[in-house]
């Protein structure tokens, strides 16, 4: 998974294998379009398409609990169902087109998920909605780091200058590097390696019947989940009315979040996700909303005032959103370390390595297949300058360093030069261990960002100076990162390099205008931020307390919540270690912390529909595995799209102020 939520990224294991058996690299080579060619007009236009419909969905998702699940596979799918049909469409018209390749292929599916990937980790959920005025008010007004004026209500002019200036420098950190990392190192890249072996199989004549399939599968849970978005709308003319307020376990358990809320997105993200991260969501849930909220809640008056409001952070939402905090904390710090110390040792044995076999290059030559030394020299044909990769990132590093302290003046510009100093070795260490682990661990370096610039920036300035930093560090290491794993695409399916950063740019830039209006489709349609509405954004609160602890220190949590903080960092920390040291025994078993968070805050409904989710492929595989593995990733695609796209006709009824006819609800009955 991408970001904040790494652990949630699709189960690979039916795509992360080399299957060449359909895929002759020496045929392919023969037919190989140059770079300029692999680029086409519909597939910009399909780029678009995906990239604005993905937006919307992960918009959502970033707005309602913050968990994104791994999209990448379900763009390859779409990329290819879009240009497979256009294709076939304009055969059967008695036109000639280009034929649609593998390279066609990945340049799209690339461009959308680079689009789509700056509506969840360009802070329209976390750090730059973590600045505007409800969340201010919701932090506590009266608290001595959360100081008036610390804040900026969001502006699609502002908003879309901070992305270009911030996303671009990225995109070059890492580019001197790429042979190193995909060639030299050999670094897996599990997510690149998946979405390029589902590329290279849709593409021959055996995978051509495989995707047919999938195609139909997801046409028709697609419609499905798009009309049953519009059916449910009608029940929900009013608060709390509908079948998203179906109180499935009785009343008492609705009042505290335990209901089916028959929402097909997450029922969907739940069919990708891994019964581990599932299980770890309904656990959290049920520690938080089934047994210490309720506990904490009968202590008013006596850990809190009971004159407080429920949003105060003195109150009880004080707890909720601190000891999400540590968890997040705690799981975030242990894998920093863990990768971090993985990366320095992987690259010491591999140096040491190098060192004990001087001068045997060409032996290492002769040991690699035809295939693998064919990949190579398509990687390596065409040259990415490095001057151009050196000139760019000063270049763009400067504008920022120019722009970014004229719209926060609380950011020093010498504080955004001392970041683009150390940002590239940040990048390196990122890359390399999602190239080791798949982990991408930018929002923990964006986080450490946040708490160093929190506390050195003073009293005034500290929580936006910390919030943007955050979100510049954030955006270059992740960027960097996902190119990365693009390049490793490209590697396997024979893709120019020159195409794959080409591709990645051009949908940097069409996401650098989609996310803001996307974002602000949300804005203006729907209450975010509200604690009790749908679109509660509980990141923005999280990253905006965050701050304000790294001003204030400890003096900013309620009583008795640094004990109970102490227990859930130290329980992260624990799950963690008893994971990784004994895997095959308990671990398995051990609930993911980072996970476990979330229900925290957002309730428990979402975790019980991902669950279903997870239910239903336990089913699927004990029925018919073959059809499963097949089918699972196309179902919950159809799932995810048809009703995160009923977002668009929702958000447009909201804006014209038409309500749905009807109000759909539950009372309990008289006895």
């Amino acid at each position: 998974m991408r970001g904040e939520n790494e652990m949630m990224g699709i189960e690979s294991e039916n795509y992360g294998e080399h299957d060449n058996n359909d895929n002759n690299v020496e045929e392919e080579m023969k037919r190989l379009p140059p770079w300029q060619k692999q680029f086409t007009i519909r597939g910009i236009i399909a780029s678009i398409i995906i990239g604005v419909m993905y937006s919307v969905i992960v918009t959502k998702l970033n707005l309602t609990t913050g968990l994104v699940p791994n999209l990448n596979v379900s763009a390859a799918l779409l990329a290819f169902v879009f240009l497979k049909s256009w294709t076939n469409l304009v055969h059967k018209a008695g036109f000639v087109t280009t034929p649609f390749t593998r390279q066609e292929n990945t340049i799209v599916q690339t461009c959308a998920v680079a689009c789509y990937s700056i509506a969840y980790g360009g802070g329209f959920g976390s750090y730059l909605l973590g600045l505007n005025k409800k969340t201010y008010e919701q932090a506590g007004v009266d608290t001595e780091g959360n100081v008036p004026g610390s804040t900026k209500e969001p502006g699609l002019g502002w908003m879309t200058a901070f992305l270009f200036v911030s996303t671009f420098v990225g995109l070059l950190a890492l580019v001197p590097l790429r042979k190193v990392m995909i060639i030299d190192y050999k670094l897996s890249y599990p997510t690149g390696t998946a979405t390029a072996v589902l590329i290279n199989r849709f593409h021959t004549p055996k995978g051509d019947k495989i995707a047919k399939q999938q195609v139909h599968g997801f046409m028709k849970y697609f419609s499905v989940s798009f009309l049953w978005g519009f059916f449910q709308w009608f029940y929900t003319g009013g608060n709390h009315c509908g079948f998203n307020q179906f109180p499935t376990f009785g009343l008492k358990a609705w009042k505290n979040t335990f209901f089916f809320d028959f929402s097909m997105t997450y029922v969907g993200a739940g069919m990708i996700c891994s019964h581990l991260v599932n299980l770890s969501l309904l656990f959290g849930a049920v520690l938080s909303w089934g047994i210490m909220w309720p506990l904490i809640g009968d202590l008013k008056g006596k850990w809190f005032a009971s004159s407080l409001p429920e949003s105060s952070m003195k109150s009880l939402n004080g707890y909720k959103v601190f000891i999400s905090i540590a968890l997040i904390l705690g799981d975030g710090l242990y894998n920093f370390i863990k990768t971090l110390l993985f990366t320095v040792k992987n690259i010491h044995d591999r140096l040491k390595d190098k060192n004990l076999r001087v001068g045997s290059s060409e032996n290492q030559k002769l040991a690699l297949s035809p295939d693998e030394l064919q990949r190579n020299e398509v990687f390596m044909r065409e040259r990415i300058p490095y001057w151009i990769a050196f000139v760019g990132y000063i270049f763009f590093a400067a504008i920022s360093v120019t722009v970014v302290p004229l719209m926060f003046p609380q950011l020093k510009w010498y504080y955004v030069v001392a970041t683009y100093i150390f940002a590239p070795s940040l990048c390196f260490c990122n890359a390399y261990g999602a190239g080791l682990t798949d982990m991408n661990m930018a929002f923990n370096y964006g986080k450490v960002a946040l708490f160093v610039l929190s506390a050195i920036s003073g009293k005034d300035s500290g929580v936006v100076a910390g919030l943007v930093a955050c979100g510049l560090i954030k955006s270059m290491v992740s960027i960097s990162s996902d190119l990365m794993h693009d390049f490793k695409t490209s590697h396997l399916t024979l893709t120019s390099p020159r195409s794959m950063l080409l591709s990645q740019a051009i949908g940097t830039a069409i996401g650098c205008v989609v996310a803001p209006l996307t974002f602000f489709l949300f804005y203006k349609a729907f209450d975010l931020g509200n604690p009790e509405g749908e679109y509660k954004a509980p990141y923005a609160i999280i990253y905006r307390n965050m701050a304000i602890l790294g001003v204030e220190g400890f003096s900013a949590l309620p009583q008795h919540c640094l004990q109970l903080c102490y227990a859930f960092f130290g329980f992260a920390v624990v799950a963690n270690l008893v994971r990784d040291r004994a895997p095959e025994k308990i671990g398995q078993w051990v609930p993911l912390p980072m996970a476990m968070a979330v229900p925290f805050l957002v309730g428990a409904n979402f975790a019980i529909d991902m669950c279903v989710g997870s239910l239903t492929v336990f089913l699927w595989h004990k029925v018919n595995s073959a059809e499963a593995n097949v089918m699972v990733p196309a179902v919950a695609s159809g799932l995810i799209c048809g009703d995160g796209l009923w977002i668009l006709p929702s958000s447009i009824l909201a804006l014209a102020k038409i309500q749905p006819p009807m109000c759909m609800t539950f009372n309990a009955g008289e006895l």
